[in-house]
């Protein structure tokens, strides 16, 4: 099946950062190592966790739609490339910098930073494109 290159784009990125969502499988082994039902049963050990899932869980779908509406207006797949490798690259390293640093870390500042800039290119793009 032959897809056009703008959705096709789409469709990597949006899948990539679906699967980022499996952090919730690092919040679920955490919980039942500490016999956890619910919440981070206030264990310092599961704030991380918890947290790295839940910006996952805020940033991804706004990234998603945006790179959706990129390819709905037909944008250059270039540019869905850039908006999704730089939001994939932001969640990742966002998601590392709270699992693996302890306090403020350059992983989480570096992820935050380029998940907006993937996020500010995309609406204003969109923008651009409504205005056109």
């Amino acid at each position: 099946m032959s897809m056009v290159p703008s959705i096709q784009a789409a469709t990597l990125w949006g899948g990539l950062l679906i699967l980022l969502l499996v952090l919730s499988s690092v919040v679920v082994s955490r919980r039942r190592r500490h016999l956890i039902e619910f919440g981070d049963g206030g264990n310092p050990e599961m704030t991380p966790a918890v947290r790295a899932f839940g910006n996952a869980a805020e940033y991804i779908p706004a990234g998603m739609c945006g790179l959706i509406l990129l390819a709905f207006v037909g944008a250059p797949p270039l540019l869905i490339h850039g908006v999704g490798g730089v939001l994939f690259a932001g969640r990742i390293i966002h998601a590392l910098g709270l699992l693996f640093q302890k306090g403020p870390s350059l992983g989480r500042v570096t992820g935050m930073v380029l998940t907006w800039l993937a996020l500010l290119v995309a609406a204003v793009s969109l923008i651009a494109w409504s205005v056109i």
